[in-house]
């Protein structure tokens, strides 16, 4: 390719930081290549103030993108991939999907917290939060499984980038926070009140991967893309965002799914959850990897079968 090779991606820091690492890993492969970088306000980042389940609508981060890719203005669409629905607009593909960083979500408190005697971690932190303390989120999905865990925690819709809800916090706005550990790690940040949250918390499917979207059967920008694809990241990918397709599921619905490859074998948790605050229903199976896309939808018909069918509609009900 003799022309520069387009990267797109939202304005915000974390999109920037993302589109950075895109550009400089094409760049490792290809020194004579060269990247530039087109930055473009989507619907989501053009209404901060309402929580993202009250404006609706599928593809908030990424359809003004698609746009832009569609139209030729940019070569590939660097997105969140939790962030990019499972079906994809006619002639665009999902090119590669990189190394996957940290899926896991992360509380994080005003104040630095003294370790317990056991400190096991962001649940242990989540349990010593006082009663009524209030937790910052803008996901629906983090607001039910706080809710799951203690009925006494009020979690509170928050918007903004990475830095800007950090100031909140520290703001007295909030007592605490849950936030993407992807997202603390790609900015450099990770704030002395943070803890891991794990134990069964389980993320946002694709939470920690990069979803890079290019044109259908161009040669050239296709190839350079799909060198980044990490089989890994790419089955786990797969069979989370299977089995979020099969639910049908949203940002309307808290839906939550974790896959890790071990070898050939893939293990898949998930979880649908009450919007309520009553307790999840969740399942665990394991496949092949040559079958994520199999094992993401046999999980999602024994959710079903167990009851998350049910869950599923009343989210729909009660969202707005």
């Amino acid at each position: 390719m003799s022309e520069p090779l387009v990267v797109g991606a939202r304005r915000s820091p974390l999109s920037r930081a993302q589109a950075a690492w895109v550009g400089e890993r094409l760049r490792e492969r290809w020194p004579e290549l060269s990247v530039e970088y087109r930055f473009i306000s989507t619907a989501g980042d053009r209404d901060p103030g309402t929580p993202l389940p009250e404006i609706g609508g599928k593809g908030l981060f990424t359809e003004d993108l698609e746009r832009a890719l569609r139209k030729g203005d940019i070569d590939v669409a660097v997105h969140s991939l939790k962030d990019l629905p499972t079906d994809l607009p006619d002639g665009l593909t999902l090119g590669a999907v990189p190394s996957r960083e940290d899926p896991r979500d992360v509380l994080v408190v005003r104040e630095s917290p003294v370790a317990a005697p056991r400190d096991t971690g962001g649940r242990d932190l989540l349990r010593r939060l006082p009663s009524g303390a209030r937790v910052g989120t803008s996901s629906l999905r983090r607001a039910a499984q706080l809710r799951a865990a203690r009925a006494d925690l009020e979690p509170r819709a928050i918007r903004g980038n990475v830095e800007t809800r950090l100031r909140k916090l520290e703001d007295g706005r909030f007592e605490a926070l849950v936030l993407a550990a992807a997202g603390l790690r790609r900015l450099g940040l990770w704030p002395r009140g943070a803890r891991v949250l794990d134990e069964g918390w389980l993320p946002a499917p694709g939470q920690g991967a990069l979803g890079l979207q290019c044109r259908d059967g161009e040669d050239g920008a296709a190839a350079r893309i799909g060198a980044l694809d990490d089989p890994a990241a790419r089955a786990e990918a797969t069979a989370e965002r299977a089995l979020l397709a099969a639910l049908e599921g949203g940002c309307r619905v808290p839906i939550a799914a974790r896959a890790s490859l071990r070898g050939e074998d893939l293990r898949l948790r998930a979880a649908v959850y009450d919007v309520d605050g009553g307790p999840p229903v969740e399942a665990a199976g394991t496949g092949a990897r040559a079958s994520a896309g199999a094992l993401g939808r046999r999980l999602a018909e024994r959710l079903l079968e167990a009851g998350a069918s049910g869950l599923v509609e009343r989210a729909r009900r009660l969202s707005p």
